[in-house]
């Protein structure tokens, strides 16, 4: 039995790891901090795990994480540079969901992040925890940085295009939608029901922080410099993320039969039937990527549509699977779990 510490647990990436790993045949959820909440009972502030999860939040001050076998930090950006490393020394296994680790370029997460970072040797060692892209490094990691939910769903939908050299890297689009439940728990204006409700905008279009993250994963998948253009959207519904990828032609090929083959033995990769339009709520609760590759009129664009639940696979679904690879389990263990339809 895997023993879990979780730092943060009382965001919705923590609640969602919760919720997973209480189900999970294989692993033991032994702490979970909360510094505000600390003492309180996880089933009085998430009824939904009445009977499921029966510990109390800890201060993290107090907390021994040094008895679990791999700690999750479901932390703002900034927590877990700060204190995973002593975690890392004593032996435990980290899994980061927060940004800290994924930029390889310490600088440019300097840029993006506005602070300096406070672990700057372990940013080398950390692995990105794509595993379609990079399984085998996650099985012997210390360290791995879980994904952004943008940046799965994007690089999962350009992925087998970049990988075979079949379309101009200097000119990809990404447009990109996300729900409410991606800007985080805490109260702010422009997630309040009146302000999202009914309402439908992009926001950060001269820059979003998963846009070097992006081009960094795209990059290695094309083994040179790419050009994105990435704006995303923020969505009236709870869950989910529809990226709509525009990618210009180089060499024709039989674009479907690509990405089936490419995507042939990835378990949580559903590659549609030729024509479809994959919908959020197909995916909603389940660690699944969904994927429909379109040619319009038979142009020299191609349209690549990617779902997925920016909770689940685009954040505690994902680090699951990562802690399943590096723990030699199935990767489906506690992950199997069929998308909540209506």
């Amino acid at each position: 039995m895997i023993k879990v510490g979780i730092v943060g647990g009382t965001g919705y990436t923590g609640v969602e790891l919760l919720r997973l790993l209480a189900q999970h045949p294989e692993a033991q959820i032994a702490v979970i901090t909360s510094r505000a909440d600390a003492g309180t009972p996880v089933a009085s502030m998430f009824p939904s795990l009445r009977r499921r999860v029966r510990l109390k939040f800890e201060d993290p001050r107090n907390a021994n994480l040094r008895v679990c076998d791999v700690v999750f930090f479901a932390t703002p950006n900034g927590v877990a540079m700060e204190q995973a490393p002593a975690l890392l020394a004593s032996g435990v296994r980290v899994i980061d969901l927060a940004a800290d680790f994924r930029l390889k370029d310490v600088a440019e997460w300097e840029h993006w992040y506005g602070q300096p970072h406070a672990s700057p040797q372990w940013v080398e060692q950390a692995v990105y925890g794509l595993p379609e892209c990079n399984r085998s490094a996650i099985r012997n990691a210390l360290l791995v940085a879980n994904p952004g939910c943008y940046p799965t769903a994007v690089q999962l939908g350009l992925m087998p295009l970049l990988e075979a050299g079949l379309v101009d890297s200097d000119s990809l689009i990404a447009d990109a939608k996300s729900g409410v439940s991606g800007a985080g728990r805490k109260a702010e204006v422009h997630t309040l029901f009146s302000e999202a409700a009914d309402n439908f905008k992009a926001y950060a279009v001269p820059g979003h922080r998963h846009l070097p993250e992006i081009r960094q994963g795209l990059a290695s998948m094309a083994g040179q410099p790419v050009g994105l253009t990435f704006v995303p959207h923020l969505t009236p519904m709870i869950r989910g993320i529809h990226a709509t990828l525009y990618a210009r032609i180089r060499h024709t090929a039989d674009f479907q039969e690509l990405y089936e083959k490419r995507y042939a033995d990835e378990p949580f990769i559903d590659v549609m039937p030729a024509g479809s339009h994959p919908d959020t709520r197909s995916v909603r609760a389940a660690n699944v990527c969904r994927i429909a590759v379109h040619q319009p009129q038979q142009g020299n664009v191609l349209v690549v549509l990617a779902v997925i639940d920016n909770l689940v696979k685009g954040a505690a679904g994902q680090a699951i699977q990562n802690m399943n690879i590096m723990f030699g389990l199935r990767e489906t263990e506690g992950l199997w779990q069929a998308a909540v339809l209506p």
